[in-house]
């Protein structure tokens, strides 16, 4: 009986917008510290540079970050062009910022880029949500909440 509660519970759970945003924001940010560091260990001894490899890192990361919202947060049907193009422009964006921060963080405070990468993560996380919740899937995504 207490299984059955516990399911219970994190059904409800799943109901709620912003729970399902913290679970695959809580997936994105696993795949995301992990990829960068992953690919730079991997591909900065082939003679790939830093930057190469945010680029690299942070296509991957965006798409798989996009499916998440889409089809798991949001639960929008259809509108592929317009989420997607308000999706990639945030992270556009973030990602026009992050070439230019990470330079500063890795040639001039002298950290260690796979250090700077993730303090530069926080920021895209910590603003994500209301973007996405406010302009990304605002006009087509019903609130559960």
């Amino acid at each position: 009986m207490i299984k059955l509660n516990s399911l219970r519970v994190f059904e409800l759970a799943l109901q709620s917008k912003k729970i399902r945003f913290l679970i695959v924001g809580a997936i994105n940010t696993a795949v995301g510290f992990s990829v960068y560091p992953l690919l730079y260990i991997t591909l900065e001894p082939k003679g790939l540079d830093y930057l190469s490899i945010l680029i690299i890192s942070q296509i991957i990361c965006t798409t798989f970050s996009f499916v998440g919202n889409k089809y798991f947060v949001f639960k929008t049907q259809g509108n592929l062009h317009i989420e997607s193009t308000k999706f990639f422009t945030f992270h556009a964006f973030y990602f026009l910022l992050n070439i230019l921060c990470l330079p500063a963080l890795v040639e001039v405070i002298k950290l260690n880029p796979i250090l700077a990468q993730t303090l530069f993560s926080v920021a895209i996380m910590v603003t994500s949500y209301f973007w996405h919740n406010l302009i990304t899937f605002k006009s087509i995504h019903k609130d559960y909440e």
